[in-house]
């Protein structure tokens, strides 16, 4: 089978291995679509993302839906032709996180596709692969498969709503209008937020938010006077969701929010850190919270791409085979022409 290999920044291969075994409790999928996420991109382009660096050749990808192949012995919840998205997440269930019911935050995650630990967490980006049927879940046949890979995004991004609060009524601010940002916006509206605003520097993206729920959408590269000026254009907002990774993002996020605001911390910045005017968050006491991935939102992404309750496929711009992994990741990179990029076994 063929498989997709990062080895350092900008060198990524396709190489074959042997097509893998199936054992008990375990499941074998042929890959049915993979997003290439900001965090595989930021491996090929950079060869890591904050502190995670590349020590071995990594298989990315982590955003992945299949179709069941064969199954082990003692499974149950899965059946040989069954579509199914799988999460990413493999939580160790005993430390206090986990037994605190919040499993994102488990000291001994093993997340795939991730270089966090050594050895690496091998991704999906292969034809085919074996999960544990703890990690799979069975949809109707309704639903595509690149509609389905887009569970574990959709997932950070009700987490991450989740950690801004009660948004029924409020005005909200989502920075970056990236695939995380976009979805941002649809699982606002889906909480009753009374106005959404996005700010990018691409045009195309700002396009996208407004097709996908976006009440106003502003270039902030083209908002002159600082985070304040961006402040004004935007208006007063209860709260902010930066979901861009970007130190002028945070800058914008803390002028905009009002007293006794929030804002929640969804993009990754630069690992050397940034300059913070703390004071603005203890003066008009506004709560500045970080999210971390999902825990049981996995499952509610999954049903709600089941029951048709949003529609992600507006964020979908180009589907490559992974025989073409290279040609994928430097189209996923290029944000003036694409949003979600997958790779694809067929």
């Amino acid at each position: 089978m063929r498989v997709c290999k990062i080895y350092g920044a900008e060198d990524l291969r396709v190489e074959s291995l042997p097509d893998p075994e199936v054992g008990p409790g375990e499941v074998l999928l042929k890959l049915g679509a993979g997003g290439i996420c900001g965090s595989d991109l930021h491996y090929f382009l950079h060869g890591k993302i904050g502190s995670f660096v590349i020590r071995e050749p990594l298989i990315p990808g982590h955003e992945i839906s299949g179709t069941a192949v064969r199954v082990g012995p003692g499974v149950t919840r899965i059946a040989e032709g069954d579509r199914v998205a799988v999460n990413p997440s493999r939580a160790c269930g005993v430390c206090r996180g986990c037994r605190d019911g919040r499993e994102n935050l488990c000291r001994n995650m093993r997340f795939l596709g991730s270089a966090s630990v050594f050895p690496h967490m091998q991704g999906m980006f292969r034809e085919q692969f074996v999960m544990p049927e703890a990690q799979c879940q069975a949809v109707p046949a309704g639903v595509s498969l690149s509609e389905l890979a887009f569970a574990e995004p959709l997932a950070v991004s009700l987490h991450a709503v989740q950690r801004a609060g009660n948004l029924l009524g409020k005005r909200v601010l989502v920075t970056g209008a990236g695939p995380i940002g976009c979805l941002i916006i649809m699982v606002a509206r889906l909480n009753g937020a009374a106005e959404v605003i996005v700010s990018d520097v691409v045009e195309r993206t700002l396009q996208v938010a407004s097709r996908v729920g976006a009440d106003r959408c502003l270039r902030a590269d083209q908002i002159p006077g600082g985070p304040e000026g961006f402040a004004a254009a935007a208006g007063e907002v209860d709260v902010a969701l930066e979901a861009a990774g970007n130190p002028a993002a945070v800058a914008q996020c803390l002028a905009a929010v009002g007293r006794g605001g929030r804002i929640v911390q969804v993009g990754t910045l630069p690992g050397e850190g940034i300059s913070l005017t703390a004071n603005q968050i203890m003066a008009r006491e506004i709560d500045y919270v970080g999210t971390l991935r999902f825990g049981v939102e996995f499952d509610w992404a999954v049903r709600i791409l089941a029951d048709r309750r949003l529609d992600v496929t507006p964020l979908l711009s180009g589907r490559y085979h992974i025989a073409d992994a290279g040609a994928a990741f430097r189209a996923a990179a290029d944000k003036t022409k694409h949003t979600k990029v997958q790779v694809v076994a067929e």
